[in-house]
């Protein structure tokens, strides 16, 4: 099969549709390809490129890859992304051509546009009696770049068409679609989907849980993110009395699957965008998919609005509920490097740390056990300093509530004296006292004595 490279602008066909291996052939040897984010990303074609062996220099650029690919080990080939999954740790150890972006999923837009890729390509489900593409499981910043592929005749617009991906929602003025008759290649999908298998919680993570569902008001707007803590956040507030939320979470997770189905998500006093749920991607279970399939209640929409500090602090009572790998006693917040090696990345962490700070109903609790093993070694997760070369994703001015199994340290309007005794508070016992000894120090002159 033959396809151009480029097409005329006076005539708008319908798409071609084509085998994975020739929409692989339509790219050039050296050649600029965008995806999306996870769920984004065409198993499928990426799955194709491999068997091509003729790059000379070609570059990708996405987020968060769910599966092993053959043209990521290919020396000519560059993979360019924002978060370090374990797919790309794994590539990145083996010496392959894995870089790091350092951006959250709401700079992935303008890095798009910015990077302007000859190629776009993306999974989705065709909704042929609508005429559109159902962007399915992941709005988040790529769909003005697969709009702004599809009008332009001297780029490619590539769907995977899957259909065991559900059939999503939105909310307007927003889309979770693009027209098709702007893509110029389908590929025909149908490979299972990725599942994201639930944390089992450990009883560090249910006490964490239960201090932090205690913090959670009747009637607020909750985001949760990814993890056992968050997910054990939500099956307390699932049995328990309070109830009336309503979300907006830069993810949808099983668990706030589960607070839908307890009747806890109403959605109906979060004072903008009433009534639904709204995310920008989801990941989890084949029973969350099954959920979010023709499901009205949650409305994708893009990372622009999502990920906005400023619209999420105007939900009322919005909680924003996350994780970290380590707090340092100023309140620094590290939570995508260990020891300086990428695990992970910036996401929406601190959009909704510092969305939750705005309003005087809000609260950010960020959740952490107090220790972790690494090496064999027990170290703590709070720290009197972050060591040389850490990456603080978020930085202490946003840093609301840390919660650990041994309580809550509230930083909000405290002196660095104050937040640094309050974290050390929380430390587990092993390392309490030298924490508690060194916050006796902070915010003094240098000089000070007796305090």
């Amino acid at each position: 099969m033959s396809i151009p490279a480029t097409r005329a602008c006076e005539t708008r066909a319908m798409p071609t549709t084509c085998s994975p291996d020739e929409a692989a052939a339509l790219l050039w040897t050296t050649d600029l390809v965008g995806f999306g984010l996870g769920p984004a990303l065409p198993p499928r074609f990426l799955t194709a490129l491999g068997r091509r062996t003729d790059w000379e220099h070609l570059v990708l650029g996405g987020n968060l890859l769910l599966g092993l690919y053959d043209v990521l080990t290919h020396p000519k080939v560059e993979w360019r992304t924002g978060f370090f999954g374990p797919v790309e740790r794994a590539y990145f150890d083996l010496g392959h051509h894995i870089s790091l972006v350092p951006a959250g999923l709401r700079q992935m837009g303008p890095i798009l546009a910015r990077m302007a890729p000859r190629v776009m390509a993306v999974h989705g489900r065709i909704d042929a009696a609508r005429g559109v593409v159902n962007l399915s499981l992941h709005v988040g910043g790529s769909r003005d770049a697969l709009m702004a592929a599809g009008t332009d005749p001297n780029r490619l617009l590539i769907v995977e068409d899957n259909p065991l991906l559900p059939m999503t929602s939105s909310i307007a003025p927003y889309e979770n679609t693009i027209p098709l008759e702007l893509v110029d290649v389908v590929v025909a999908g149908g490979d299972s989907l990725f599942e994201l298998p639930e944390d089992a919680p450990d009883d560090v993570a249910r006490q964490i849980a239960e201090i932090a569902a205690s913090l959670v008001v009747d009637g607020a707007t909750l985001q949760t993110g990814i993890g056992s803590i968050p997910t054990m956040v939500a099956a307390h507030l699932a049995s328990g009395p309070k109830g009336n939320f309503g979300v907006h979470s830069e993810m949808f997770t099983d668990g706030l699957r589960r607070l839908h189905q307890a009747g806890k998500v109403t959605n109906a006093n979060k004072g903008q965008l009433d009534g639904v749920s709204v995310t920008t991607f989801a990941l989890g279970t084949a029973e969350l998919y099954r959920f979010l399939d023709q499901n009205p209640q949650v409305a994708f929409c893009p990372v622009e609005l999502v990920n906005d500090p400023t619209v999420i602090a105007r939900n009322r009572a919005f909680t924003s509920i996350n994780g970290a790998i380590s707090v340092d006693l100023y309140g620094q917040i590290v939570c995508e490097a260990v020891d300086g090696h990428q695990v992970s990345g910036v996401g929406g962490h601190e959009d909704f740390v510092a969305g939750a700070e705005i309003g005087l109903d809000d609260i950010s609790l960020v959740c952490l056990p107090s220790t972790a093993t690494v090496k064999g070694e027990l170290r703590s997760r709070l720290v009197l300093h972050h060591p040389v070369g850490a990456i603080v994703s978020t930085p202490r001015h946003h840093t609301g509530v840390v919660v650990t199994e041994f309580g809550a340290a509230d930083l909000r309007g405290r002196t660095i004296a104050e937040r640094a005794r309050a974290l050390a508070a929380i430390a587990h016992p092993e390392f309490r006292t030298e924490l508690e000894r060194a916050a006796r120090t902070f915010g003094r002159p240098p000089t000070a004595v007796g305090w």
